[in-house]
C-alpha cells in the first residue's frame, strides 16, 4: 500500500471513531438512554438531561481537539505536516 493511501486510510478511521463517538453520545445518551440516564443524578440535574443538552456538545468540542492532535501527530508521521 503507497504512503498516500495509508495516510488517508488512518485519516478516514479517525473520522470514522469521532463520528461513531458523536452519534453514540449524542444519539444514545440523549435520546434512546435518557430515560435510564435519567436515574443518574449531575450536579442536580438528571444525566439524561444533561447529555440531552450539554454532554453532546462538550462531548463534541472535546473531539474537535483531539482530532486536531491526533491529524497533527499523522500528518508529521506521514511528512505532510505544515
Amino acid at each position: 500500500m503507497s504512503e498516500n493511501a495509508s495516510y488517508w486510510q488512518a485519516n478516514v478511521r479517525l473520522m470514522i471513531t469521532c463520528l461513531v463517538i458523536w452519534f453514540v453520545v449524542s444519539f444514545g445518551c440523549g435520546i434512546l438512554l435518557f430515560d435510564a440516564l435519567n436515574n443518574i443524578q449531575l450536579g442536580g440535574y438528571k444525566l439524561g438531561f444533561w447529555f440531552a443538552q450539554q454532554g453532546s456538545i462538550y462531548t463534541f468540542l472535546f473531539l474537535i481537539f483531539f482530532y486536531a492532535a491526533r491529524m497533527n501527530s499523522l500528518d508529521r508521521k506521514f511528512g505532510v505536516n505544515e
